[in-house]
């Protein structure tokens, strides 16, 4: 419990260091020098320098998402903080426990509109778990650790702290906080056996799983009690690895374009059983396909935050809990309940949906692409992508392996796949990583690969182009068909680009070409990034503009 004087700087890098600290991204700020000068000294900690605090903030989100701890991130006031907000909102919107530390106005400056001044607890309130200002250096200690403690309880999500640069060189005695850990949330026994006595009765279950406080042991107990009974499991929105798709009661996700086989398998279920899910507006498809009223199903919710039951969804049985200790306690049950032939069906239903069958008269075929890339790579390859119609090629035909393949924010964010991808590589080194992007999104954080480039990661990009924001082309012909307006794109060469940040690149514009280029790619010690240009025409795995506006 260290009582010797330390700048303030000293006392903040010594208590992330308490906490089990080993990675901060960055894009330095003169409001926060001290914290850097204190980094100097201290090797334990990675200190990853980005291009842009939007993409260091996604890096930090998705580095939380992989860890379950807090990822942390430093940016500077003004301009940096607002840059650096995107990635606290995914944070929030995904569950993901996150801590953004922005440097400050000095305290004299307070309130007087000084250089780049906001007021971060109010600009971050309604995004963040809790935002708030460290004005006094000697408690750095109880706010660094009432950060952790916030950022990993319950649901877990972002918390903002505001550093004002006079703070950090306060030389102050400060007392240290020990290491943060999240308190365990054991459901009652009486619950398991209620729920037990629903599954007894039921008829048609369905569980829809993943999100909040979810992690690698949730998903094996979870999926081992699911097997055991023949219970049918999708996941809720871009949360495709909770269980490993390759598991005998998987029948696919819900979001974007679900498996019409599985949405009429969720309408017919009398009984949903919803672990971690929120039931949020795009696994639902906008409360429709489950609406907040449910009749003629009972309902059972498994969440750790109590102010997440009943908020929307009337709730037949709720239970606060854990997702890990709830699973367990599932799997390690005594129970007498006859398996059900539905996950086996639902699993055949899903993979015949996931297998991609050939376009015809299609230069490339990104469901080839997608075929192609699963004989390649192996099965726990992170996939991370951002927003986009290119995304749904993956969402359907890519098969994820265990917790931590999949990197997507549920937020519907563009610019996520290349940061999340240099977070992902930084912290899975024996794992493949593959970012992908269409031309928009890869352009909204693309400066990034001189992130990766810098860290010589070993991670491919595949970049699809059809020089159009597709999703809201898509949205536009059906709402206003034939208008065109505002969502062609001009791209730069994006192989070349790729070549000038120090990459390997191959532009591929025809199917047969693209196992072997990925193979090339494959092969590369570094960054690799593969330009694939497609046609608009294609706007989904299921359909065309042809299609959706026939003239």
């Amino acid at each position: 419990m260290t009582q010797t004087a330390r700048t303030g700087g000293r006392i903040l890098v010594d208590q992330l260091l308490a906490q089990g600290c080993d990675r901060i991204f960055c894009v330095p700020g003169e409001s926060y020098l001290a914290v850097l000068d204190a980094l100097h000294d201290s090797p334990a900690i990675d200190l990853v320098v980005c291009r842009q605090e939007g993409g260091a903030a996604y890096m930090a989100e998705a580095d939380g998402k992989l860890t379950g701890r807090p990822g942390i991130c430093f940016v500077t006031r003004g301009p940096g903080a607002t840059n650096a907000a995107i990635g606290v909102h995914v944070a929030m919107q995904d569950s993901t426990p996150m801590i953004l530390f922005v440097g400050d106005v000095a305290r004299d400056a307070k309130d007087r509109e000084g250089f780049q001044e906001i007021d971060f607890p109010a600009m971050f309130a309604p995004i963040a778990k809790w935002a708030a200002k460290i004005d006094d250096a000697r408690r750095i200690p109880e706010y660094v650790a009432r950060a952790y403690a916030v950022a990993l309880s319950g649901r877990p999500g972002p918390v903002v702290l505001a550093l004002p640069e006079d703070m950090l060189l306060d030389e102050v005695a400060a007392t240290d906080r020990p290491q943060v850990v999240r308190p365990a949330q054991v459901p009652d026994p009486r619950a398991i056996e209620a729920l037990i006595d629903l599954l007894r009765d039921a008829a048609a279950p369905f569980a829809i799983v993943g999100g909040a406080d979810w992690d690698a042991g949730a998903a094996h107990h979870f999926a081992e009690f699911a097997e055991s009974i023949g219970l049918p499991v999708a996941s809720a929105f871009r949360r495709q690895d909770a269980i490993a798709n390759d598991s005998p009661v998987w029948a696919g996700n819900l979001g974007y374009g679900p498996n019409p086989e599985l949405v009429a398998r969720v309408r017919a279920a009398d009984l949903l059983l919803v672990v971690g899910a929120r039931l949020g507006e795009a696994t639902t498809d906008g409360y429709t396909l489950i609406t907040p009223d449910h009749p003629g199903q009972i309902l059972v919710h498994v969440h750790p935050d109590p102010d997440e039951l009943q908020s929307v969804y009337r709730t037949d049985l709720a239970i606060c809990a854990d997702c890990h200790e709830f699973a367990d306690a599932l799997v390690h049950g005594e129970h007498d309940l006859l398996p059900f032939a539905d996950g086996a069906e639902a699993h055949a239903q899903w993979r015949a949906w996931s297998e991609p069958a050939p376009r015809e008269g299609v230069a490339l075929d990104l469901g080839a692409c997608v075929a192609a890339m699963r004989d390649a790579l192996p099965a726990d390859t992170v996939i991370c992508n951002g927003a986009g119609n290119y995304s749904s090629w993956w969402h359907r035909y890519w098969r994820y392996g265990p917790r931590g393949t999949q990197l997507a924010p549920t937020a519907g964010a563009m610019g996520y796949g290349v940061p999340a991808a240099v977070a992902a590589a930084l912290r899975t080194p024996a794992r493949r990583v593959v970012a992908l992007a269409g031309d928009g999104c890869f352009l909204m954080n693309g400066q990034e690969l001189a992130t990766a480039a810098a860290q010589r990661v070993p991670m491919l990009v595949i970049v699809v182009d059809n020089g159009n924001y597709g999703t809201i082309r898509m949205h536009q012909e059906r709402e206003y068909p034939g208008r065109v307006s505002g969502t062609g794109l001009a791209n730069p060469d994006f192989a070349a680009l790729a070549r000038a940040y120090g990459g390997w690149a191959e532009t591929v514009e025809r199917t047969a070409d693209f196992a072997p280029a990925l193979a090339r790619a494959l092969a590369q010690p570094a960054l690799a990034l593969l330009h694939l240009k497609t046609d608009i025409e294609q706007i989904t795995p299921a359909t065309t503009l042809a299609k959706m506006n026939p003239r």
